[in-house]
């Protein structure tokens, strides 16, 4: 008997007291986790400093103590209280009866057999008592099989009362919609499952086998027939076992040739080869897949089988020599298939084991066949015929419908209306060219040069314009890559090469001294050095003896005079401005001079007063007027 551990009194009603020096209240857990998962410990008391577990006692006593009703000696007993209920569906989930069952089956047209027997698996799922009947597939027997019955409750009787588990066993009879199921066998689980129930199963039965099945087997050979001769055993160990090949058929040489990919196909069970042609999307050819049908393939014919009309007649063994077979079809060979040259690149993982396992053939790594694409082309531009400029006769040659070549916007916005111009003579052994003078006008938004003559009265040649807008390539550069004229090349004193002609450069204006002041790092310094020795003349004053003896021309001494008259009326003219913008507009060349008519239709326009004596004046004059002096 237990005592108290306090008191030393026994632990029975009445002899129980508080103890008033325990602090402790708290009851101990009695829920743990140990890698992951909760168990439960039993809560421990300490006795003299020792720790002593409640309930020690063995499993089997606590149950025996659990289901034990206690025995009162005073007042009702109680009830136990009720078992939980679990459903069904819960118990038995995924706990299936399986039965071995067979159903014979008339058969009233065939000569041969007057009835079938049809061997199926009848399955119960206790989870909600309903069947299935299914007969498992049998290779090549000609009848649909598979699932008979699907999962359903099955009716026992006319009454509406269905099949339950306590009606299944070995050895008896069901019927399942007007057919009869003989059960002959059941699995374990469905065996143990019943025997619990209480359930007395019947002894098993033998299967009962199909008589016409049975007769279509073959008996057993008594003879030995060479493995290489019996046809019938390559076909059953063979049957389905397809060796594949990957090839391509490259006839690129021929005329529309092409490079064209194949998949060959030889069955082991006949020695057959059979073709595939592998079709890309929208490579615009008919999709037929079979370029070869399955058939024999001649490797060596007979001598005097070439005449054989093959297109008419199959080829038998008496016309060839050899056929092919599956050790001529290796990765890396070509292979010569009825006229067409195959070269065979890769194959699939089990024809790669056949032959590790039938040639002891283990490396059969892939041949990369893709071909690499050739460098490209450069184009060379033809010579150039002469015609027009080099830039616009290239674009013909870089598209059916060429396009103007590409200009430069920035330069020509920065540099719009920019004109650089220069006095130049012409070098030339003919007397009469040494007098003749010329304006070159260099535009820097498109780098063209313009060439324009003063004409000049009797002097028996037509001035005006020498040579329209247009880029001068010089005379030691190359018809293919040809180098224009820039600012760098005028200054005074350079010989300017247009088109066999020679010019030399004898003096510039002052815009061009300030551009070349503002840009001197494109100049060269022998272009720098001939404006520094033209502004110190410019500037140096003339000896009188030179100034005395230097005579002008009496036309140029009479044209300045007139500019001078007529700057003097229009000195206080107000559309001045208008003047300078109206010769602009008629000079289209830049060049800075007008001629005569074009000189008074522009005075009438404005309404610029000049006198008659000035028109009589400028009628007896040959110089053209330059209106940049004039304005």
């Amino acid at each position: 008997m237990v005592s108290n551990p306090v008191h030393g009194l026994p632990l029975l009603p009445g002899t129980s007291f508080k103890d008033f020096t325990k602090t402790a209240f708290h009851r101990s857990q009695t829920l743990g986790y140990r890698n992951g998962y909760a168990i439960v410990r039993r809560p421990t008391v300490g006795i003299g400093g020792d720790h002593l577990q409640f309930n020690q006692l063995s499993q089997a006593e606590l149950d025996e103590l659990a289901n034990k009703a206690p025995v009162l000696t005073y007042g009702q007993p109680k009830q136990a209280p009720p078992a939980d209920f679990i459903p069904a569906h819960v118990a038995f989930d995924k706990k299936v009866l399986k039965f071995d069952a067979y159903f014979q089956e008339d058969v009233p047209m065939s000569p041969e057999e007057h009835y079938r027997i049809r061997q199926v698996n009848i399955y119960y799922y206790l989870e909600d008592d309903s069947m299935s009947v299914i007969e498992p597939v049998v290779e090549n027997s000609g009848i649909p099989q598979g699932k008979l019955i699907k999962r359903q409750r099955l009716a026992k009787n006319d009454r509406g009362d269905h099949y339950h588990w306590k009606d299944l066993n070995r050895g008896i009879n069901i019927t399942i919609y007007g057919k009869t199921f003989r059960i002959v066998d059941c699995d374990r689980f469905t065996q143990v499952f019943l025997e619990s129930q209480g359930i007395e199963l019947n002894p098993p039965e033998k299967m009962a086998l199909d008589p016409y099945t049975e007769l279509r087997k073959q008996p057993l050979r008594k003879y030995v027939t060479p493995s290489d001769f019996d046809q019938l055993k390559q076909f059953l160990t063979f049957d389905k076992q397809v060796l594949r090949f990957y090839a391509i058929w490259d006839d690129t040489d021929s005329m529309y040739g092409e490079c064209r990919t194949y998949i060959i196909h030889y069955y082991l069970m006949d020695d057959s080869v059979e073709i595939r042609e592998v079709h890309e999307r929208n490579d615009g050819r008919d999709p037929f897949p079979l370029l070869m049908n399955r058939q024999r393939m001649p490797k060596v014919l007979v001598e005097n089988a070439k005449n054989f009309p093959q297109c008419v007649l199959e080829i038998s063994d008496q016309e060839v020599l050899e056929w092919y077979t599956a050790k001529d079809f290796i990765v890396g060979k070509s292979l010569t298939i009825l006229g067409r040259t195959f070269f065979i690149y890769d194959c699939d993982p089990f024809t790669r084991r056949y032959y590790k396992e039938k040639f002891g053939i283990a490396d059969l790594p892939r041949i990369d066949v893709s071909k690499q694409e050739p460098p490209p082309v450069k184009q060379e531009l033809p010579p150039y015929n002469g015609y027009g400029l080099v830039e616009d006769s290239a674009q013909n040659c870089f598209a059916l419908i060429p396009k103007p070549p590409k200009k430069d916007i920035i330069k020509m916005l920065v540099n719009d209306n920019k004109v650089l111009r220069y006095l130049a003579a012409l070098e030339s052994p003919i007397p009469e060219d040494k007098d003749r003078r010329f304006v070159f006008s260099y535009f820097l938004a498109t780098d063209m040069i313009s060439i324009f003559e003063p004409p000049v009265r009797n002097s028996g040649i037509i001035g005006g314009k020498y040579l329209g807008r247009t880029k001068v390539v010089k005379p030691y550069s190359t018809v293919d890559n040809p180098i224009y004229y820039g600012p760098g090349d005028f200054f005074i004193g350079a010989v300017i090469e247009v088109f066999g002609h020679r010019f030399i450069i004898l003096d510039t204006d002052e815009y061009v001294l300030k551009y070349m002041e503002s840009n001197a790092a494109q100049y060269s310094p022998e272009a720098l050095a001939s404006i520094q020795n033209r502004v110190r003349k410019r500037d140096a004053p003339a000896p009188e003896s030179e100034s005395k003896q230097t005579e002008k021309d009496p036309g140029v001494q009479e044209l300045e005079a007139l500019i001078d008259t007529i700057q003097k009326q229009l000195k206080d003219h107000s559309c001045k401005d208008n003047i300078r913008e109206a010769f602009q507009i008629c000079d289209k060349e830049a060049s800075g001079y007008v001629d005569r008519e074009m000189f008074f239709k522009i005075c009438e326009s404005l309404n610029i007063p000049i006198d008659d004596s000035l028109v009589k004046e400028r009628q007896g004059l040959t110089l053209l007027p330059d209106w940049n002096a004039v304005v």
